[in-house]
């Protein structure tokens, strides 16, 4: 089994150390930052969603132009888009790209974020959505004839696509930790994302997720999600994570970051209850821009030398995750170190670790 690496690709430049600068669609920022990454070796980058942004799938189609083999991971929220709509519109963009596509399927977990869209449903009710919305957007990619739907939340007549995935399917990524989460992702998830976790956390979560998929016949891959922090030396990256978070806390309310009350999503709570425990974790989990931003998001950090961090990822390979999505601080000169001294360590550890198993 190979390993995919998962860039980032933002709208504009900014982190919880960078403050927005700049247009809120920087053409020049999101090529620099898709072109960097597709020459470091990044498989795929993901285009975010927010109910606030620019459209991801029209950036993702942006970055495909002015990239050759860089692949898409569309972040979609189901539910506000028809989802034979948003189906046609992804096998669509699989054609233009040559089979770059796949999308990540983001059911939300903050109710003032999905208001502004509309939407008020409950968490188990957007979930119940969610699996009804992936069960239709499988048949437009997979119907040869025209079909009907009557459930919960979408009704239909003869609906069909004529475009179809270039491969028959495209990869659909999945995230949420809740148990109505874990139910949908047992039924649709391809690849299912974790963000940074304790190795005691991705070993539960990931055998959740399996016993799910089982019930359905399937087996799902693993994504983790990262802030890797490089240095020529242990110390050296201990000090870098230590101004990052210094820097952090200074310009919290400038970047947007300082959260006003506590995660409604438990992936969130499932990272302060990991910082909860301390600040360094296994072997070199940081939790410590967790803490300080009340978990929004990809928030933990791999510290250490290039082989330091590469030998932790490995130990998460070790527990069934195929796909490292890593994005940096100050973005594109970080994207440029992970290819230049992360990624080439990983892939070889990687390819010593299945060269072993093969001979085992």
């Amino acid at each position: 089994m190979s390993i995919e690496f998962i860039g980032f690709v933002g709208n504009f430049r900014a982190s919880e150390t960078v403050v927005r600068s700049g247009p809120v669609v920087d053409l020049n920022y999101i090529e620099a930052l898709a072109k960097a990454q597709e020459y470091g070796g990044f498989d795929r980058v993901l285009l975010a969603f927010h109910s606030t942004s620019p459209e991801s799938i029209l950036v993702g189609q942006h970055v495909a132009s002015v990239t050759r083999d860089l692949k898409l991971m569309i972040a979609h929220r189901p539910g506000f888009t028809a989802p034979t709509i948003a189906a046609r519109q992804l096998a669509t963009l699989d054609h233009i790209t040559g089979g770059r596509v796949a999308v990540h399927i983001i059911t939300g977990g903050d109710d003032a974020e999905l208001a502004q869209d509309g939407d008020h449903l409950t968490k188990d009710e957007r979930y119940a959505r969610t699996r009804e919305y992936l069960d239709i957007v499988r048949q437009e990619w997979t119907s040869p004839a025209p079909f009907d739907h009557d459930g919960t939340y979408y009704k239909l007549r003869r609906a069909f696509s004529e475009v179809k995935p270039l491969s028959g399917s495209i990869p659909i990524y999945f995230g949420g930790a809740s148990e109505a989460a874990i139910k949908v992702a047992g039924r649709h998830a391809d690849i299912y994302a974790l963000w940074g976790e304790t190795h005691d956390q991705v070993r539960e979560l990931i055998a959740r997720v399996r016993n799910a998929a089982a019930a359905h016949g399937r087996k799902p891959r693993f994504s983790l999600s990262l802030r890797p922090i490089l240095a020529d030396t242990e110390e050296q990256a201990w000090a870098k994570a230590a101004a990052i978070l210094d820097t952090a806390k200074a310009r919290i309310e400038k970047t947007g970051f300082a959260r006003k009350q506590g995660p409604e999503n438990e992936g969130s709570r499932r990272l302060l209850e990991a910082a909860a425990k301390g600040t360094r974790l296994d072997k070199r989990l940081w939790t410590g821009l967790a803490a300080l931003t009340g978990a929004r998001g990809n928030s933990t950090s791999l510290v250490g030398t290039p082989d330091q961090v590469a030998d932790a990822i490995l130990d998460y390979y070790d527990l069934g995750v195929t796909s490292i999505l890593i994005r940096g601080f100050d973005p594109i000169t970080d994207a440029v170190q992970y290819g230049q001294e992360l990624i080439p360590r990983v892939r070889a550890l990687v390819a010593a670790r299945e060269a072993q198993r093969a001979v085992a």
